[in-house]
């Protein structure tokens, strides 16, 4: 199989409860498109500085990640990101990769909107299961 590209929106989620509570317009919700590589593999959201530098999410922490390669990258964690795909969101923590690295969208986010890999397809895909709303167990 491919690579897996799908097309997401990143919304500074900071900015959304303050756009909620009347503080800030909704105009002024920081967000953006992004074109974003699924990668089963790994387990977080991780996006790039030129994405942090423009979205502006906090950053909470640091955290050392090891890469395909092997090699081991500190790496600072930022929170309150939200993701939209199709009629799914969520929110989550994602890890800043250095400069204009790919994005990507590991398991986590993946497992929180319920959507899946169609293998004959290679795309993205609300899970055709609970294709109105997503499902998640709890045991």
């Amino acid at each position: 199989m491919g690579a897996i590209y799908a097309d997401i929106i990143l919304i500074n989620g900071d900015d959304l409860a303050l756009s909620r509570r009347h503080f800030i317009g909704e105009e002024e919700v920081r967000q953006m498109p992004v074109n974003i590589r699924v990668d089963t593999g790994a387990d977080m959201l991780c996006i790039n500085e030129s994405i942090q530098e423009q979205l502006q999410f906090p950053v909470v922490e640091k955290r050392k990640a090891q890469l395909a390669s092997g090699h081991f990258l500190e790496c600072d964690v930022v929170s309150s990101v939200e993701l939209h795909f199709k009629n799914r969101r969520t929110i989550c923590n994602a890890m800043i990769l250095p400069g204009d690295a790919e994005p990507l969208m590991g398991c986590i986010p993946l497992e929180d909107m319920d959507v899946i890999i169609h293998p004959l397809r290679q795309e993205l895909i609300v899970n055709p299961d609970h294709p109105y709303y997503a499902q998640m167990k709890l045991k």
